[in-house]
């Protein structure tokens, strides 16, 4: 077989990849949600060397259950809450198919007007349904991933705090620092690598021992020692919802500190700050208006909206246009000339770019306000269920804060030392992993964290992490979840104590 899919065989074929993704939804609770395949199990399934000819579409569908398949860790499963969720909801999902069939590569207004005002819109859209600063209107932008943000907004802080000049040739000149919590996405760390600040130059601010949220007052002497020190300051990262414990900074003061000091403010909210499209969580925006430069959130997290879509809003777009922005000869057109359109290949790394907003729009549509609302309640709601659960039982301890999804706990390891406590919580969790019926992960706190725990006499710094969030799982799913822990740590307290 050779020679291009037709659009008659594209329409057969397509059914086809329509009916099995349906009945992968229909039936996902009937695979493990951790792959059992063991490394280079499924490269070995695979052909070592290309076809000459064309095989056809059907082996395609063959090998995808046959190979691919027992290699699948099934995020959409509704015993998956190891990480926070990647929902593929159906709307984003048909949305992201009309994206590939257009095949838009939308790095100029001029390579297809529709992609880029589209995207304007949606972006404004979200900030209306977020309740974000009116300043972040006109100023969105769909990133692929926080990362990416988080890294733009970097080069537009440096930008701004070498005075709208770029770096010099050999790279920058003199000390640059940023500034973290140990809390804060090692995405902060991976961008001042990129940037030639260099790890070295990432000062780590004390957290509060009780809420691991940043310290400003900490913050505020870390700064001016550096200024004095002759550094440049260029960006503080604050985080809504860390991804560890869900910790959230408090950016009010934290802006203060950084308008006195005159340094960029970021707010990292990839996880938590969906949340706001319900009006009781829109206490985490407290600042955002008065005190912020850059702002990122990831609708393919806890809203419905697969993977990839992260959008950044910038108090001013002015510094990052400016740093991100070159125009050779080839991206040359009157609309651009004009000044009258958005370019947003000036608003990322890359120059390509894809029809994301496409799914965006399709899930806010679909959904609504009202739907989207409700989805973000039943998370929340299912996990205030599940640590009360928790904190009814004698045999373990809850974090005590837990507004979103997220719920961190851990078993009461009576009489273990703390090192032991932390090996027997793993090895509990990795047990509860390999039974195919949910997927957990784990966070270690800090020394010196109380957080509502007692201070480490029975379980130690490390503990588990149970998401919610994901469009099928229920109650009967959390409640199941729970069963199958409280069952494995009382099996597993019942061998320590022999």
């Amino acid at each position: 077989m050779s020679g291009h899919m037709t659009p008659e065989e594209f329409r057969r074929y397509g059914k086809q990849v329509i009916d099995w993704i349906a009945d992968y939804q229909e039936k996902i609770e009937s695979y493990p949600v951790l792959s059992r395949a063991r490394p280079g199990e499924v490269l070995a399934g695979l052909p070592e060397h290309p076809p000459e000819r064309g095989e056809g579409f059907e082996g395609v569908l063959a090998d995808l259950d046959q190979v691919i398949m027992p290699g699948i860790t099934h995020w959409q499963h509704p015993g998956f809450f190891a990480y926070f969720p990647a929902n593929a909801s159906g709307p984003a999902i048909l949305g992201d198919l009309l994206s590939s069939g257009l095949g838009v590569q939308g790095m100029l207004w001029a390579t297809s007007p529709a992609c880029t005002e589209l995207e304007t819109r949606v972006a404004d859209w979200l900030a209306e349904l977020l309740g974000l600063p009116e300043a972040f209107r006109g100023n969105g932008v769909i990133q692929d991933s926080a990362s990416s943000a988080c890294l733009v907004a970097v080069l537009a802080a440096l930008h701004r705090a070498g005075g709208g000049t770029p770096p010099a040739q050999g790279g920058l000149v003199g000390r640059h620092t940023l500034y973290i919590s140990s809390q804060t996405h090692s995405a902060l760390e991976k961008a001042a690598r990129i940037t030639g600040i260099g790890a070295d130059n990432v000062r780590v601010v004390d957290t509060d021992p009780d809420t691991l949220a940043m310290d400003p007052a900490h913050l505020d002497a870390l700064i001016a020692e550096d200024r004095a020190a002759g550094a440049v300051p260029v960006l503080v990262c604050a985080t809504i919802g860390t991804t560890s414990t869900t910790a959230i900074d408090p950016v009010r003061a934290i802006g203060e500190v950084c308008d006195r000091h005159g340094v960029w403010l970021h707010v990292d909210a990839a996880y938590a700050g969906v949340a706001a499209v319900c009006p009781e969580l829109r206490w985490i925006n407290d600042g955002l208006g008065e005190h912020v430069d850059s702002y990122s959130t990831n609708p393919h997290k806890w809203m419905l909206t697969n993977f990839d879509c992260n959008l950044l809003y910038l108090a001013d777009r002015g510094p990052m246009v400016d740093a991100l922005s070159i125009l050779p000869e080839y991206l040359r057109n009157q609309a651009t000339a004009s000044g009258e359109v958005i370019d947003y290949r000036d608003w990322q790394i890359s120059l390509g770019r894809r029809f994301r907003a496409l799914k965006l729009w399709s899930v806010i549509r679909w959904y609504g306000a009202e739907g989207l609302r409700e989805h973000i309640r039943t998370g929340v709601r299912l996990a205030q269920e599940l640590a009360s659960w928790i904190d009814a039982d004698p045999g373990f301890e809850v974090l005590d804060h837990h507004p979103f999804g997220l719920v961190c706990f851990r078993p009461r390891w009576e009489g273990l030392p703390d090192g032991e406590a932390d090996a027997a919580t793993l090895r509990m969790m990795e047990r509860l992993n390999a039974s195919g019926a949910l997927y957990l992960t784990h966070a270690k706190l800090p020394g010196g964290t109380r957080a509502g725990l007692p201070d480490g006499k029975a379980g130690g710094r490390v503990l588990l992490r149970m998401a919610i969030g994901g469009p099928a799982t229920t109650e009967s799913h959390v409640r199941d979840a729970w069963r199958r822990i409280r069952d494995e740590a009382s099996g597993s307290a019942a061998v320590a104590a022999t």
